[in-house]
């Protein structure tokens, strides 16, 4: 494995006790708590593999709830976020999952309120670091470490050269881009990771393109 600096190695300022169970898992509720857009009135969260068999020792289950209101992995209120969300009325409910996944680490958070629900899949690679596979039915791949646009669209012709144009227009360099689909001709998926954060109005001007659906962004 090739590391690109030393904080790869020692892992992100954290509150433990391990990077791949805490910090990792709080990533993965503070992603879900930024494309949902705000605080969720209940949370069921479906850990698999080493999640599932060591969540609580490894204070698992307070990060995830931790990141859902939107700690940081250094945030000493991780350890009491489970009364803290208590105490907002959040429902959570854990579920320890007997099914084989493709990583160890896998947590399923699908979350909600009297306004809609989100649901996506997270791992938590080691050190930290994340990749989100699936959101809402689709399957994708976003690390997390970037800022990134994340774009609903119809399936149709243009639609994907008219938001690589408007991010043109605005200078910003994209570093990693990739679409997915249900169906042909149906609804889609860009997930698009870029060197810096987004302005309300570029996200403004990406909405009102012909075939776009819904643009949400993950500040880094």
């Amino acid at each position: 494995m090739k590391y690109r600096s030393v904080f790869d190695i020692i892992g992100p300022v954290m509150i433990g006790p391990s990077s791949s169970h805490t910090a990792g898992a709080a990533r993965i509720g503070r992603v879900a708590r930024s494309l949902f857009g705000r605080e969720p009135k209940w949370a069921i969260i479906s850990l698999y593999g080493s999640f599932a068999k060591t969540y609580k020792g490894h204070g698992t289950d307070v990060a995830v709830i931790g990141g859902l209101l939107d700690f940081d992995t250094f945030d000493e209120r991780i350890k009491t976020s489970l009364d803290i969300a208590n105490e907002a009325g959040m429902k959570i409910t854990f579920l320890e999952e007997d099914a084989i996944t493709d990583h160890p680490n896998t947590a399923r958070v699908l979350i909600g309120d009297d306004q809609g629900e989100l649901e996506l899949v997270g791992i938590s690679i080691g050190g930290g670091k994340i990749e989100i596979t699936e959101l809402n039915g689709f399957e994708l791949k976003l690390s997390g470490n970037h800022p990134a646009i994340l774009v609903v669209h119809n399936d149709r012709y243009g639609a994907i050269a008219g938001v690589a144009n408007v991010l043109a227009k605005y200078a910003i360099n994209i570093g990693h881009m990739e679409v997915a689909r249900k169906e042909k001709g149906q609804q889609a998926l860009m997930t698009i990771e870029v060197d810096q954060n987004i302005d309300q109005e570029v996200l403004d001007e990406l909405g009102k393109l012909p075939n776009i659906l819904k643009v949400t962004k993950i500040v880094d």
